[in-house]
């Protein structure tokens, strides 16, 4: 009797904690990340393996509408131009639904490209699968992925800098300071932050 007790008890318990513990959702740090091709704003697809002598690459959703993302633009512009050359460049992706937000449609997204001259793909995850499979949940939400042979690996989740608000009061720069420590061969000291933006318009 003992024994069918402790067997229910073990059971109930295991149940208990499988509902209790919180699904992994979408790719953290370490993880390595499958591949996507979505349409640039230039009409072609593109893929992580685009740019064939590149490190990595600064994967950042965000879109049009978002005041937070326009608080970005420039920022994320000033960040290609600096680490695209040492083989970081940055590939922005909007994962917004066009019909719960007119603003963030594919062709707006051209004329948003045109005029800020954006010099990185802009791409449009019109299935959402990949804002999905990565575990984006605002925009501008940024992932460092580094090539490791075949493989596209994490190495940092999280907001661009610690103050959208004002440039000039940036205390601390995520991005830069997680690919300046793994170009030096670090760790990167802080590899995930809250990422601030808007959140992201689902289909319904």
């Amino acid at each position: 009797m003992k024994k069918t007790i402790l067997t229910f008890a073990v059971i109930f318990a295991t149940i208990t904690m499988a509902f209790q513990t919180p699904e992994k959702k979408g790719y953290q740090p370490g993880d390595v990340v499958a591949d996507f091709s979505l349409m640039n704003v230039d009409g072609k697809k593109v893929t992580l393996n685009h740019f064939k002598d590149a490190k990595g690459s600064i994967v950042i959703f965000t879109c049009n509408h978002c005041p937070f993302s326009k608080a970005y633009e420039d920022r994320i512009i000033a960040l290609h131009k600096k680490y695209a050359p040492k083989g970081y460049p940055v590939i922005a992706i909007n994962p917004n639904d066009p019909q719960r937000e007119p603003e963030d449609s594919y062709e707006n997204m051209q004329k948003r490209a045109k005029e800020k001259k954006f010099p990185f793909p802009y791409l449009f995850d019109a299935t959402q699968q990949t804002a999905k499979t990565y575990g984006a949940t605002r925009t501008p939400h940024v992932y460092l992925i580094k090539k490791s042979g075949k493989e596209h690996v994490v190495y940092y989740v999280g907001a661009i800098d610690d103050n959208y608000e004002d440039e000039s009061a940036v205390t601390e720069k995520y991005v830069e300071k997680a690919i300046e420590e793994t170009e030096m061969g670090m760790a990167v000291s802080k590899q995930t932050t809250k990422a601030i933006g808007c959140g992201i318009k689902w289909k319904k």
